[in-house]
């Protein structure tokens, strides 16, 4: 006897992960061939792992060679702009990063860490000589590449950073502290550590500089961080930087200050933004097709009346992202985009795509809390970017001191 011929079991099984490209407003219909053609291969792949991902973020395992995936498929570039690189527009960037999150968020922050942080870190600030030895590895993620920005004691305060690097009489280095949160940190790869110079007397005593460090490296040791509840499909590590010795030629010889960090993250801010959107589009296209699915009361929920109200305020707040990012795009593509435009737009789309799949997750009702439903994933998922960089009080700070003009970090 089957499970259905019992009574009161005949709930079928159902289909709420496909894409349904819902776009009321009609932002994304007139896109760029070539741009459209990018977006589809980020699609292709995505669900081509989709049941892998799903799988390693239920047992919190992280798979390199999903990440190392996204690299032969070209995906990693995250709009850079580099001869051995494929450039990608601005929009074209975005639906990458908005259809990678839309299937699985370990995925659209594999991309975040290794293309949006490492690689833009190697191809802003690194030497023809160490471009010419890693930049290719890292863009097919045949070297694991992370950011190692974030100490146990700086998060939010990022800027205030302690780790030490003291350069030695030969021009070499010793770099001494601890970072924590750190995407590939622990993966085999190499770190772009950044610390705070101690050298008195030099002209960069006290300046945040930043160095290459293989994982290997004697003294480096890294820990991924366990029980996480979210994006629990990718690793983020506790490092020990413990008399870490460098040569001369491991510093980043274009970095010189924090301000210099500072330009990557605003860069990958527009990243989160689009990445929102694509948690938020997964949640309410779930949502919607369930409703079309699941029977209470005699007939499909989408008949009822209070389910129509919410799947249209959800998708009223979905557009509205839509636009956002969009927009975005559009100000990146004509060189005006401003830091706090892209923090603005973190900073809205985080939140919004928060209530998102509250309300998704609400209208499933007990079916929302399954992991093969994809909900309750994406809930989890949308807290570690609403956290990552920078929170939500940092971009409210970032856009009241350019509002007010003044300045209200302490």
């Amino acid at each position: 006897m089957t499970e259905n011929t019992f009574p009161g079991r005949t709930e079928p099984d159902y289909h709420v992960t496909d894409a349904l490209d819902v776009d009321y407003y009609q932002v994304f219909s007139d896109i760029p061939d070539e741009d459209r053609a990018v977006w589809l291969r980020a699609r292709d792949y995505a669900e081509s792992v989709a049941e892998q991902l799903a799988d390693g973020w239920n047992k919190h395992e992280y798979s390199v060679s999903i990440a190392q995936g996204l690299g032969k498929a070209g995906l990693l570039s995250d709009g850079l702009d580099h001869p051995d690189l494929e450039k990608f527009s601005p929009l074209a960037t975005g639906l990458v990063n908005m259809e990678l999150s839309r299937v699985d968020g370990s995925l659209g922050t594999i991309l975040a860490v290794q293309g949006g942080l490492a690689l833009r870190t190697l191809v802003y600030f690194g030497s023809e000589e160490q471009k010419a030895k890693y930049l290719k590895p890292v863009a097919t993620v045949e070297i694991p590449g992370a950011f190692g920005l974030t100490e146990p004691d700086h998060g939010s305060d990022s800027a205030g950073l302690e780790t030490q690097a003291t350069r030695q009489q030969d021009g070499s280095w010793v770099l001494r502290g601890s970072k924590r949160w750190i995407g590939n940190g622990a993966a085999g790869g190499i770190t772009f550590i950044f610390a705070r110079v101690n050298s008195e007397g030099a002209e960069d005593h006290g300046k945040v500089r930043g160095f290459i460090v293989p994982q290997e490296t004697e003294g480096y040791s890294a820990t991924p961080i366990r029980y996480k509840g979210s994006l629990r499909g990718i690793d983020q590590a506790d490092i020990w930087l413990d008399d870490v010795h460098l040569p001369a030629d491991a510093v980043l010889p274009d970095m010189h200050n924090f301000k210099d960090v500072s330009k990557v993250l605003y860069a990958t801010r527009a990243g989160v933004a689009w990445s929102a959107l694509g948690h938020a589009t997964g949640c309410f296209e779930a949502a919607l097709a369930y409703a079309t699915q699941r029977k209470q009361f005699g007939k499909v929920l989408a008949k009822h009346q209070m389910v129509q109200e919410r799947l249209t305020r959800m998708l009223s707040e979905l557009v509205s992202m839509q636009l956002y990012c969009v927009q975005l795009a559009n100000l990146e593509a004509n060189g005006i985009l401003r830091p706090t435009q892209a923090s603005l737009a973190k900073y809205n789309n985080t939140r919004t795509a928060r209530r998102i799949a509250a309300d998704a997750r609400d209208l499933m009702g007990g079916n929302g809390i399954k992991l093969e439903h994809g909900v309750i994933r994406h809930m989890a998922d949308i807290e570690g970017i609403h956290t990552y960089e920078g929170t939500e009080s940092v971009q409210a700070l970032l856009i009241g001191r350019d509002l007010t003009g003044h300045g209200a970090f302490a």
